[in-house]
This record gives C-alpha cells, sequence and structure tokens, in this order.
C-alpha cells in the first residue's frame, strides 16, 4: 500500500498463497503490481519511498497497466477455484491493515473470504510476552516489503510457532497428564 490512511492511500501490489490448515502451500495465486497515479506515488511517506523505491516497487508501480479492477477479478477467480465461498479467512502478518483497504477496495473479494482473519503478528506479540525462548529462535523477517516475500515470510513464521509452541505446549499437558494417571480426555464433537 502507499501507506495506512483508508482515505487517501492505496493498494499497489498483492499476491496470494492459499494453505491448508497445516500451512501447507495448495495453490500460488497472482502475484500483481497495480496501477497508480504518480501524484500518489509522489505523496507517499518517506518510509514508503524508501523501502517501495529500494525494492523496485515504486517504479513498476508506475509501469503498471493492472487496474485496481482486474487485480480483484484475478484474485476472486483465484480463490473462487480453490475454496469455497465463506470458508478461507485472510491471513498474514498485520493483517487487520490489509482487511481495510481490501473491504473498501475490493468488497467482492473479500465477500468470498470468511470474516475471521489469521493475524500471524497477534501470535507473534503473544509468543513475545508468553514464549519469550522460543520467540527468540523464530525466524527473522528479511525485510522485502513486497507481498509475496511477505506472505511467504509469514507462513514460515506461523509454521514456527505451531511447530515450537503450539505443539508442544499441547505435547506437554499431555505428558503430564499421563504422569499424573488422568486419562486422555475425548474429543468433543460439535452437535446442533
Amino acid at each position: 500500500m502507499t501507506g495506512l490512511d483508508i482515505e487517501k492511500d492505496q493498494i499497489i501490489e498483492m499476491a496470494c498463497l492459499i494453505t491448508d490448515s497445516d500451512l501447507n502451500i495448495l495453490a500460488e495465486g497472482p502475484n500483481l503490481i497495480i496501477q497508480q497515479p504518480s501524484d500518489l506515488l509522489d505523496s507517499m511517506s518517506d518510509w514508503c519511498k524508501e523501502h517501495h523505491g529500494k525494492s523496485g516497487l515504486t517504479q513498476a508501480v508506475r509501469e503498471s497497466k493492472t487496474t485496481l479492477q482486474q487485480a480483484e477479478y484475478e484474485f476472486l477467480s483465484f480463490v473462487r477455484q480453490h475454496t469455497p465461498p465463506g470458508i478461507c479467512p485472510l491471513a498474514g502478518n498485520s493483517v487487520h491493515a490489509d482487511k481495510k483497504f481490501l473491504d473498501k477496495y475490493m468488497p467482492q473479494f473479500m465477500r468470498h473470504l470468511h470474516y475471521r482473519i489469521i493475524d500471524v503478528s497477534t501470535v507473534k506479540e503473544l509468543c513475545r510476552r508468553w514464549h519469550p525462548e522460543e520467540f527468540d529462535l523464530a525466524p527473522k523477517k528479511t525485510a522485502s516489503h513486497r507481498a509475496l516475500d511477505d506472505i511467504r515470510e509469514s507462513i514460515n513464521e506461523l509454521t514456527f510457532y505451531r511447530e515450537n509452541v503450539f505443539k508442544k505446549k499441547a505435547d506437554e499437558k499431555k505428558r503430564k497428564m499421563q504422569e499424573n494417571g488422568e486419562p486422555p480426555k475425548p474429543k468433543q464433537e460439535a452437535s446442533s
């Protein structure tokens, strides 16, 4: 995005990967640079100018012919091919910010997704506070700030937390229960 102000900033790059619940990548979708006017790019914050300039994104946006409407169509077509309506959540780091822009500028795409989000940044902050030893071992971001790279890093980071925090703690609880002679609790099925 050209910034975080929903009233004046715009989406400039999008990518999409679809995973299963174990975070295995099932499909790689479009990776698009979205055309925006030069005056918008020229008015970006210093942070955006520096990072998007260094990564080549600003120049790619200037050269892009892909409109926001074309991008929404391509992404909606892709997710419709791979997910039923209302099932797949939007996921990534600080994805609440992406959701605000997508709700405003790509409402049809967002209507196809589940209303819940999976924000890896929230998991990161919980891990930082509750499991600092594991947090220190988490994969570090390369800070390219490009859409597809960010998604891959989010998947890698969430995979790390899943394998080193969530699974570990569940296994530890199960082991303690067995040590205390407690029988395993049966899985409960949802009923209506």
